[in-house]
């Protein structure tokens, strides 16, 4: 391993392990990485000389792995975090009774959610995050311009997508007519945030994509314009699918075909697809994912908080398909944690698969490479690599819950915990520090929060 000449302007060094989790998934005792405009320019063991640097992070007794990749979130919900009105619902139920409140929803809700969701994902290791902000209320301003205001006060790598619903309560959907619009004006909406914030840079720290909302609350037709628009336009897409058997159902009910036909007839088969959950694909439909070059967000708390099952994810990774993981919305997953998303994925696969199938690297690969594979970013993040972004997680593994835990600090970190990030870096940038959140507004946003959250839950 070389080490650049210059003095880089962080170096995070000493660690116990450094995860690369490189296309060799090297693990690297006595790691150092060096950080320089962003970019990593030196990665070491503690056998090759360390540079000089402007600022050090000292990792001794941890773990260093590549910042954790949110592929689904709804960063609003957590305005309506562990409502008993959700309590025993499933996945259709559950919508139905939170949709009179969420429609409340405005800029100031939407920025102060997304801090408070950012903040939250950067306290467990997380360095890059999507959203899929799908409910705009007539009158409630500019949300998706809002909550990338939040990320970027925060500093972190934003992945939102313009969602959509067109389909209302009249039509035969879920949702109130007041959240609803046309396809015509989604469409519209949708390019114009494409061009306003979309960074096509390498290393950018804003990336927009299109992501109607469901089969279930769009018109086929937007589906099929969607997909048009992304090809034009050169961005992804993004959707909920095969989510549960309720899903199934209304998909072969209203379609007359399968939730994977569906997607194939409208044009969503492509490499620029990701989807979110994923549990009910079958055996064919497996295969024809991994050949479609399709990413999959695999959300385990989510999945079963609401009782949609468990998405097949090592079938999946075996097929070819791109999984990542996703913490969802915080009115079903509630806790908008990634480790605590790699842990459970870790013990579904388990469950599923077979003891020997779920690891804590197979968890890992999943919240880094395969989070990077979703968002259409391989060899720009999730990985820890010269020429990479310089987005890592510093996990310290001391304390009682890691006691006894010295034979492999890669299972140690998920099978012991729970565990949130010492250090979170962004870009170079450090934003979580010794556990803390450097950003200074988090006490004052969290009591805005309260107030919102209270107004939108009519709790005056």
């Amino acid at each position: 391993m070389t080490t650049p000449a210059v003095v880089a302007d962080l170096l995070i060094h000493n660690a116990l392990v450094v995860a690369t989790v490189d296309d060799q998934r090297r693990e690297l005792s006595g790691g150092w990485v060096a950080i320089t405009d962003g970019i990593i320019t030196g990665v070491g063991s503690s056998l090759d000389i360390k540079p000089d640097a402007r600022e050090v992070l000292d990792a001794t007794d941890c773990l260093v792995t590549p910042g954790l990749v949110n592929t689904h979130h709804h960063m609003y919900q957590n305005l309506t975090r562990a409502n008993p009105l959700m309590t025993d619902k499933p996945l259709f139920g559950w919508l139905q009774s939170l949709y009179p409140l969420w429609r409340a929803i405005d800029e100031e809700a939407v920025y102060v959610s997304a801090y408070i969701a950012l903040a939250e994902l950067a306290l467990s290791g997380c360095t890059t995050s999507s959203d899929h902000l799908y409910l705009h209320p007539h009158g409630a301003g500019d949300l998706l311009s809002a909550e990338i205001r939040a990320a970027q006060d925060l500093g972190m790598r934003f992945h939102p997508t313009r969602g959509s619903m067109s389909l209302s309560q009249k039509d035969g959907g879920l949702p109130p007519d007041d959240v609803v619009c046309d396809d015509d004006e989604i469409l519209a909406l949708s390019e114009q945030a494409v061009l306003r914030h979309h960074d096509r840079s390498f290393g950018a720290m804003v990336r927009v994509a299109l992501a109607p909302c469901s089969p279930f609350s769009v018109t086929e037709e937007l589906m099929i314009r969607s997909a048009e628009l992304a090809e034009k336009l050169d961005v992804r897409l993004h959707t909920h699918f095969a989510e549960n058997a309720q899903d199934d159902e209304f998909s072969l009910a209203t379609f007359g075909c399968r939730p994977m036909e569906y997607l194939e007839r409208t044009g969503w088969c492509s490499d620029r697809t990701w989807v979110a959950h994923c549990v009910m694909p079958n055996h064919d439909e497996i295969h024809r994912l991994g050949a479609a070059g399709i990413g999959v967000a695999h959300c385990p708390s989510s999945n079963m908080i609401l009782a949609s099952g468990i998405s097949p994810v090592v079938d999946l990774r075996a097929a070819g398909v791109k999984v990542g993981l996703g913490v969802d919305g915080s009115s079903s997953a509630d806790s908008g944690s990634m480790w605590m998303e790699a842990r459970q994925a870790m013990l579904l696969a388990k469950l599923r698969n077979g003891a020997q199938a779920g690891t804590a690297r197979m968890s890992l690969e999943m919240g880094t490479r395969g989070g990077a594979g979703c968002l259409g970013r391989e060899g720009e993040i999730g990985e820890i690599t010269i020429g990479a972004v310089g987005d890592l997680a510093v996990w310290s593994l001391t304390g009682p819950s890691f006691a006894g835990a010295i034979a492999d600090p890669i299972e140690a970190w998920l099978r012991c915990g729970p565990s949130a990030a010492r250090h979170t870096v962004v870009h170079g940038r450090v934003v979580v520090r010794d556990g803390q959140l450097t950003h200074t507004a988090l006490d004052e946003m969290l009591g805005k929060h309260r107030l919102i959250s209270a107004r939108i839950q009519q709790l005056h």
